[in-house]
């Protein structure tokens, strides 16, 4: 029988000084892209950075009714359930540790592909998610000048270990829904048990970005001010060889879709058919284009332009571009690269 580590993150939030910088381990924050660096190499702003009062935004360490709910089916079933509480990366990093596959002779940290650990993380967030993964990524990614020879040569990190979510909040309505929601995953506890113990993993494409993070759904670029218009900004958007924009023009928003948690904006479609499966990641602009009509009168439309690619660029031509990224949000300012390793991380699936 298996032994299951069912982890939870220490808050709902992603509580300045959060998981990524040392300090308590959240799920949602605000964050600056200023350059500077969290524990875990990542820059603050694609993850939260060090800010006081984090203790205070904590919520109590009490595991949720699902949680309980979860443990209580597993061990019906003859697992044995660890339950851990994580308030920092060092207590995700010793979680994660338990996946460590047998000593290689080159030395680096490798996941164990025949492990019977199997790992349930409970989210109120996509943010925690791609918190945990980011520090899946931190472990088993290899440096450039240690690449080895059985690593797939479209990848630089290997098959991560296969995830099951665990839910905490019901799914919500509207337009964007959570990830769990988007890939079909089952939200009530006894269901994520099976699919635990019962089921098969299914391979999903991650997002790796130069900032030292990782995005599991998406990115999205843009702001509105205080009565919800879009406000304009400027920045070169390349996808692959593709230029979407040069920086010369306005926009109000681009999006960078691994899923489909980004697709719309309000009433306008910016991503077509966004798949976490294809190995590809597609990105939209957003461009006011004012043209005139047969009597010479003014106006504007929007211009949507799309391109799917490995890679993605953005480099802001002015100011700060605030963004969200799997719903953390931060600002932008410098060039940001994202690119896609397909196939790198899994979910359990019945």
């Amino acid at each position: 029988m298996y032994d299951v580590v069912l982890l939870t993150l220490a808050s709902e939030r992603d509580a300045p000084g959060g998981c990524g910088s040392g300090g308590a381990c959240c799920g949602g924050a605000t964050g600056t892209d200023t350059g500077v660096k969290g524990a875990d190499g990542a820059a603050a702003g694609t993850d939260p950075g060090g800010t006081p009062g984090a203790a205070d935004r904590c919520a109590t360490d009490r595991p949720r009714v699902p949680v309980l709910a979860c443990a209580d089916a597993l061990t019906a079933r003859g697992a044995r359930v660890q339950t851990v509480t994580a308030r920092s990366d060092a207590e995700i990093d010793a979680v994660l540790a338990q996946f460590d596959g047998p000593a290689r002779p080159d030395g680096l940290t490798w996941p164990d592909s025949d492990g019977k650990t199997r790992l349930v993380v409970a989210t109120a967030s996509d943010g925690q998610l791609r918190a945990v993964l980011r520090r899946l990524v931190r472990r088993y990614a290899p440096p450039p000048s240690r690449r080895p020879a059985d690593l797939r040569g479209d990848r630089t990190l290997p098959d991560l270990p296969p995830v099951a979510v665990l839910p905490l909040d019901p799914a919500r309505g509207g337009t964007h829904r959570d990830l769990a929601a988007q890939l079909g995953l089952p939200r009530d506890p006894v269901a994520v048990a099976a699919a635990v113990l019962d089921g098969t993993p299914r391979r999903l494409d991650l997002l790796r970005n130069d900032g030292g993070s990782v995005t599991l759904d998406g990115a999205l670029l843009g702001a509105a001010d205080d009565a919800g218009r879009p406000l304009h900004w400027r920045a070169r958007v390349e996808v692959d060889d593709a230029i979407l924009t040069d920086g010369d023009e306005p926009l109000l928003a681009c999006a960078i879709g691994n899923a489909g948690g980004y697709a719309s904006l309000d009433d306008v479609t910016l991503l077509a058919a966004p798949d976490p499966t294809d190995g590809q990641v597609e990105v939209a602009v957003a461009v006011p284009v004012v043209v005139r009509s047969a009597l010479g009168r003014k106006r504007v439309r929007l211009e949507v332009r799309r391109a799917r690619g490995r890679a993605v660029s953005v480099l802001p031509r002015e100011g700060k571009v605030p963004y969200l990224d799997d719903g953390v949000e931060g600002e932008l300012t410098r060039k940001r690269s994202w690119w896609i390793e397909p196939g790198a991380w899994a979910v359990w699936v019945v």
